[in-house]
């Protein structure tokens, strides 16, 4: 797989055909069991291929350039998904989805194949207690300047690390 992300809920999309390049966020709707980087399984359910249909939280990138109106502007875009390509093929969940890859692409009926493209996976770093003890001291001296981190063993949670 090397170093790509699965997408999420909330993975921005663009289409190529958007008269001004305007973004839309994803909704995963085909399933509610399987979370990537969500500690508490909560907003980060895993996009797959069987997320189709308007499964955009606006559903529109602004006005679409396949859609002239005849006076020189151009028709709203109305996105709907047909189809993903370039899923990972070696996890299926349990929706029988294959998991969207950030370099994934959709298809619109209007635009074609390939037209809608994810601009952000949608996945956040998180930083926990054991990643900081599991850090050389020197590291987490430079990634928290001025705070002494010695003591986390002691239950002391001075950055209001969640613990896991």
């Amino acid at each position: 797989m090397a170093e790509k992300h699965f997408v999420v809920q909330g993975a921005t999309c663009q289409c190529n055909f958007s008269v001004e390049p305007k973004i839309d966020k994803l909704k995963v709707k085909t399933q509610s069991k399987h979370y990537a980087n969500d500690k508490d399984s909560s907003d980060k359910l895993i996009a797959t291929d069987k997320d189709i249909g308007q499964t955009l939280e606006k559903n529109t990138f602004g006005k679409c350039k396949k859609q002239p109106n005849g006076s020189g502007d151009f028709l709203p875009c109305k996105a709907v998904i047909t189809k993903w390509s370039g899923v990972y093929e070696k996890v299926t969940l349990s929706n029988q989805g294959k998991v969207l890859l950030e370099d994934s692409k959709a298809t619109c009926p209007m635009g074609g194949p390939d037209c809608i493209v994810i601009k952000n996976h949608g996945q956040v770093a998180e930083v926990s207690e054991k990643n900081v003890k599991n850090t050389e001291p020197e590291t987490n001296a430079q990634i928290f300047p001025g705070i002494d981190l010695s003591n986390l063993d002691n239950n002391t949670n001075y950055l209001n690390i969640p613990n896991t």
